[in-house]
């Protein structure tokens, strides 16, 4: 009796747990059939690719440079010098 209760409590906690994970499976059918176009169609699409392509070509070539800082910078960097380091304080403990 008390084997079949904890067989039972099992049963139920695997089909609780379960149940989440089955509900999160599409029931919608992934690879749907394949419908092969017309040929009207494939010459519209033609059509709709070369007039993408034909208008692509009629905008603008974008500005060289977008840099804010460009006239703030210079064309060459400046050389840095160190100096030597003079040390300060004593050095004996």
């Amino acid at each position: 009796m008390v084997r079949s209760i904890r067989v039972f409590s099992a049963v139920f906690v695997i089909a609780l747990l379960t149940g989440p994970a089955l509900a999160q499976v599409p029931s919608m059918n992934l690879i749907p059939e394949t419908v092969s176009k017309t040929q009207e169609e494939k010459d519209a699409d033609a059509a709709r690719d070369q007039a993408y392509r034909e208008s692509l070509k009629k905008i603008p070539d974008a500005k060289v440079s977008a840099d804010p800082w460009g006239n703030v910078r210079t064309d060459t960097p400046k050389a840095v010098t160190a100096k030597p380091r003079t040390k300060t304080g004593s050095t004996a403990n």
